[in-house]
This record gives structure tokens, C-alpha cells and sequence, in this order.
């Protein structure tokens, strides 16, 4: 057993060299824990912020109404359906359309009726959990001591978790049968009033807005031999069928058009950029973690 009286010099020298180490080790790790973590949690917070910011960008003088922005969508080479949506927040405030119906001339229109608007739920549940981030962030502010590294673990865990969550509810767009599209109050939202052989639905996908327009005929009612019901997904393809009120449908056409909308790529960006810090964190914990769990001192 080593003599506690003894001086550095008088220990053997593997000891004193271990020993030393471990001293600048744990000097090293209370600087991260004391100042390096807070500056860490400083930039997450000043990232996420503009994330926020994103989502609620208001009117050039009218501080508290949120812009409204215009979204053409359709292309020259495929004009079979063309729009123009009207985007404030996550509020998609107006949706005017234009659909030339397959196999004929005839070109329909309908927009959103005057007291309707429809909520896209995952623009608003990305911006909930971003702020969710932010409570835990702001929960530690710069007086706070952090006791240990797994304390700071806990902490990124958790922030980690919100933005992942954020971030899938943005790239990852919610699977629906076609009797629940059919069913969605989607259909009750425009004027005149949609066909009974046409579907709409919007939906985010990463950073754009997308529209897809469904052209549906009616099966014979003797159709049961090949009728197969199509499960869920997020874009129905031709051919798929469905039944509706002692009905069978089958999709003869699909259309699909989409915008870029620019502040939702600056939100996937700044996502990217805090997950990107808190594992860097997470990894400067786990080095000191790692050799104080395998140097036999």
C-alpha cells in the first residue's frame, strides 16, 4: 500500500505517471463540464431558435400575423393538374386548383371554400417538438453545475430525441387508405365541391409541399374475382382499388405536384447542425468515459 506521506518523486514512476495523468484528465473533464457544456448548450439553443423562427415568421409590419406565401405548383411537362396553395405557418389558408380530366378536354376547377382552411399537422408537430427541445435546453442555463458526464448524456438524450422526432415528422408523411382519404374532411373543403370520382390530398414531404390528385372510376358490381383492396401508403398507385358506401373504386390516374418551400430547408438544415453538436458532445464525454472505465489505475 502506497505511504500517503511519500512525495511524487520517492513513488515508483508508472504509478506517478498514472497518477499525474488522471489529475490532468479530471481537471480536463471539469473544464468541459463546467464551461464547454454551457457553450455547447449556447449554440443548440441559438440554432434551434432560428429553427423556431422558422416556423412563425411574421408580416413585415404586422408583427403578430404570420406571412402568407404563394406556392405555384405544376410544370410545363406535366399539365394535367396545376395549383396555387397559400401557406401561413403550418395553415394551408387557400388552395386553388386546376385538373384536366384524363381522356377528355374538360378542365375542372375548385379552390377552398371562403371559411374553410386546412391545418398540415406535420409542420406543427415538428415546430412543437422543436420547442420541446428548447424547455429542456433553457432547463440548465449557465449557473447550473453539471455533477457528471452521464448527467450531460441524459440531457442530450432528450434533446436528441425531440429534434429526431422533428425531423421524421417532416421526411416521413402520414400512410392513409384511400377510404380514409375519401373519408377526410379534405373533400368538404372546396367550392364547387369535388367530384365523387376525384381525390385530393396535401401532405410535406422533407422540404416541399406536395399535392396529390387522385382520378378514380367505378368497378362493375360483379367485380369481386380480381378486387383487391390496397392497404395503406402514403402515394396510391394506378390500379389500386377500395371500397366506399357499397361501392368499388379502383385509381385510374394519379397526379402528383410539388414546391420547394424554402424555410422548411433551412429548418432541416439547422436540424442536421444540433444533432450533429449534441453527439459531438457526446463523444468528448464518452473519450474521459471510456478511459477511466479501462486504464487500471
Amino acid at each position: 500500500m502506497l505511504n500517503p506521506q511519500r512525495s511524487l518523486s520517492e513513488l515508483p514512476k508508472t504509478s506517478t505517471a498514472s497518477q499525474v495523468e488522471r489529475v490532468v484528465l479530471e481537471e480536463e473533464f471539469n473544464w468541459l463540464l463546467k464551461e464547454e457544456v454551457h457553450a455547447v448548450l449556447k449554440q443548440l439553443q441559438d440554432v434551434l431558435k432560428e429553427a423556431s423562427r422558422r416556423f412563425s415568421m411574421p408580416t413585415p409590419g404586422f408583427e403578430n400575423q404570420l406571412k402568407q406565401e404563394n406556392f405555384i405548383l405544376g410544370s410545363s411537362t406535366m399539365d394535367q393538374v396545376k395549383g396555387v396553395l397559400t401557406l401561413q405557418g403550418e395553415v394551408l389558408t387557400q388552395a386553388d386548383i386546376n385538373l384536366k380530366v384524363a381522356k377528355s378536354s374538360q378542365v375542372l376547377h375548385f379552390q377552398f371554400r371562403e371559411d374553410k382552411q386546412w391545418k398540415l399537422q406535420q409542420i406543427q408537430d415538428a415546430r412543437n417538438h422543436v420547442n420541446q427541445a428548447l424547455q429542456l435546453l433553457s432547463s440548465r442555463d449557465e449557473s447550473y453545475h453539471f455533477k457528471s458526464g452521464a448527467e450531460v448524456n441524459k440531457l442530450m438524450d432528450g434533446v436528441m430525441l425531440q429534434l429526431t422526432r422533428a425531423r421524421n415528422r417532416l421526411t416521413t408523411p402520414a400512410s392513409m387508405t384511400l377510404p380514409e382519404l375519401a373519408a377526410s374532411g379534405l373533400m368538404k373543403m372546396f367550392s364547387p365541391p369535388i367530384p365523387g370520382d376525384v381525390m385530393v390530398n396535401f401532405y410535406i414531404n422533407l422540404s416541399k409541399l406536395c399535392l396529390t390528385v387522385y382520378q378514380l372510376h367505378v368497378l362493375p358490381a360483379n367485380t369481386t374475382k380480381n378486387f383487391k383492396p390496397a392497404g395503406s401508403s402514403v402515394l396510391h398507385s394506378p390500379g389500386a382499388m377500395f371500397e366506399l358506401n357499397n361501392n368499388r373504386f379502383e385509381v385510374s390516374h394519379v397526379h402528383k405536384v410539388e414546391c420547394v418551400v424554402p424555410w422548411l430547408s433551412d429548418t432541416l438544415v439547422f436540424f442536421t447542425i444540433s444533432l450533429q453538436l449534441c453527439q459531438q458532445l457526446k463523444d468528448k464525454i464518452s473519450v474521459f468515459s471510456s478511459f477511466w472505465n479501462y486504464r487500471p489505475f
